[in-house]
């Protein structure tokens, strides 16, 4: 999912379902059918034309947004901070959510604490990717305030981890709160 900024350096993408799962509404791959998800109006039972007159929730109000939706929006906003502080050497980076991170049954197993984020470095066919790992980051915080803090906070330290510069240089806002 492509972020709706137009800022063409900095993208914000959900990371694809894991191979052998699927997304509800979509029929698993090797089924021979194909089921075309619909939505909460297709689906709901629509008797004598008294369905759903109109929205349950207004754009407008702040509950309209999910708190996957919102989490995007503090991490492309602490990216396009640091971007307009530094400019140049953050062109080309990718910032991604993930739910979780990879491997978290054999963290939790080891009894390890769970990364916040991780920086893949460029490849040739793509640029730097720093990933953040919503759920992780989300049981950190016990507010949205903090939340928004704390997304700001690993993304720094991340966008730090690979200019190679102490995070407290990067960003004159930047505490270290975990």
């Amino acid at each position: 999912m492509q972020s709706s900024h137009h800022d063409p350096g900095f993208t914000v993408r959900l990371a694809e379902p894991a191979a052998g799962r699927h997304d509800a509404g979509s029929a698993p791959s090797g089924t021979g059918r194909t089921v075309t998800p619909r939505g909460f109006r297709q689906r709901r039972r629509n008797r004598h034309g008294r369905g759903l007159r109109g929205e349950i929730m207004l754009p407008t109000l702040p509950g309209y947004r999910t708190r996957s939706d919102r989490f995007d929006d503090f991490v492309l906003d602490s990216a396009e901070r640091l971007h307009d502080i530094w400019g140049k050497p953050l062109d080309g980076v990718r910032f991604a959510v993930d739910e979780i991170p990879p491997g978290l049954e054999q963290l939790v197993a080891d009894r390890a604490p769970a990364p916040m984020g991780a920086y893949t470095p460029a490849t040739a066919e793509e640029g730097p990717v720093i990933t953040l790992y919503r759920r992780v980051v989300e049981q950190a915080c016990g507010t949205r305030e903090e939340l928004q803090d704390l997304v700001h906070d690993v993304v720094v330290e991340y966008t730090a981890e690979m200019l190679g510069v102490p995070p407290e240089s990067l960003d004159p806002v930047y505490r270290r709160r975990y």
